[in-house]
């Protein structure tokens, strides 16, 4: 085995992997990532059984051949060498990477060890831009629940649904206090999709690093896995085999309160009201009245926060209370200069949503004060 490849690209193409592949476990193979060589192509390949990773580079090969290579210290000794070429060459089971005068040995394990991982052509494909799902990703992963225990709420609902002519994808994400919804349109109608599919959070994670926002995405679904194609990787993900809550019934059927506020000097304020909340008490409470809002957050350990914000606010005084990062991670994610907050009376939620597209909304439980 042999072959020339381009550092940077080749750096690029580990640094992939380094999320999927196992840091703790049985199989030190796992550990590893398969290169293959073939026809002025390398392929780089990773998996933890659970997520699979196949990725194309252009390579100049002299020798074709495949050999597994630990992930970590691959990527460690390619980021250190300067340089356009790097040259690989393989004797036995140890691989030479170098460049001019530099030179590094690493021992590998034979491919034949290494699970089998196919790139599944024949899967049905369907198009999204991959700025839409990525926005979709950063809309809601912040909800999603970190409790291992609730298998089904540890990642982000996926569905794909139509609104009379317009084709869209759904993600949702809830952790049972907060649940976070977000909508973008696509020109493929994915009807292996319709009924949803649970990404787990690793998965949703590794998803969001392979995808470019430039390019058009194919995605499908193969026996429970789901398929995402850029233009030169192929991921696959094993999905939850679990059910996901009805969360149209958690939207709540009677708006409350509407009250439009500027979107960054909401943000800033609330930003202030985090300083003095620690992991015992995060709360900060909204009071609205004619013309103004109050926010306040009182800590015994810390100190206490106070500020005032003008508003187009006419109604009666109330009083309501919520887990300032819920509202921080709701509000930083939506585009635009203004947000619509529809607050609940009494406990019923509140809902936080763009005032000027129905694209984005969370729903956030509050406290009680």
């Amino acid at each position: 085995m042999e072959f020339k490849i381009n550092r940077n690209t080749f750096l690029d193409g580990i640094q992939k992997t380094l999320g999927i592949v196992e840091k703790k476990t049985t199989m030190p193979i796992l550990n590893n990532v398969l290169l293959k060589t073939e026809h002025n192509k390398l392929k780089i390949i990773a998996t933890d059984r659970e997520i699979s990773l196949i990725s194309d580079y252009d390579a100049e090969v002299a020798e074709k051949g495949e050999i597994t290579l630990s992930a970590k210290k691959l990527h460690e000794m390619v980021r250190e060498i300067q340089g356009e070429v790097i040259h690989f060459t393989k004797n036995n089971n140890v691989v030479k990477i170098s460049y001019q005068r530099a030179l590094y040995k690493i021992p590998g394990l034979p491919a034949d060890d290494f699970p089998n991982i196919t790139d599944d052509k024949d899967v049905t494909l369907y198009n999204i831009q991959g700025m839409v799902l990525k926005d979709l990703i950063n809309k809601t992963a912040f909800a999603m629940a970190t409790d291992e225990m609730r298998k089904n709420l540890n990642g982000v609902l996926l569905e794909a649904a139509s609104e009379g002519v317009n084709h869209l994808f759904r993600m949702v994400a809830t952790d049972g206090h907060r649940l976070a919804l977000a909508k973008g349109a696509t020109t493929d109608f994915c009807e292996e999709i319709t009924k949803g599919i649970i990404i787990p959070r690793k998965g949703l994670m590794e998803i969001k690093k392979v995808i470019d926002e430039n390019e058009i995405v194919g995605i499908g679904l193969h026996k429970n896995m789901l398929i995402i194609k850029t233009a030169n990787t192929v991921l696959k993900v094993s999905l939850v085999d679990a059910d996901y809550p009805d969360y149209k019934r958690v939207i709540p059927s009677e708006k409350g309160i509407g009250v439009v506020l500027e979107k960054e000097s909401f943000l800033h304020a609330l930003r202030r009201m985090n300083v003095v909340s620690s992991e015992r008490y995060s709360g900060v409470i909204l009071s609205f009245s004619k013309g103004k809002m109050i926010l306040n957050s009182t800590n015994l350990d810390v100190g206490e926060a106070m500020e005032e914000i003008d508003i187009a606010y006419n109604g009666d005084d109330i009083d309501v209370g919520f887990n300032v990062n819920y509202l921080i991670d709701a509000i930083s994610v939506i585009a635009g200069d203004n947000i619509l907050f529809e607050v609940g009376q009494g406990l019923k939620p509140s809902v936080i949503k763009p005032a000027e597209s129905d694209n984005f909304l969370c729903i956030v439980m509050p406290l009680k004060i």
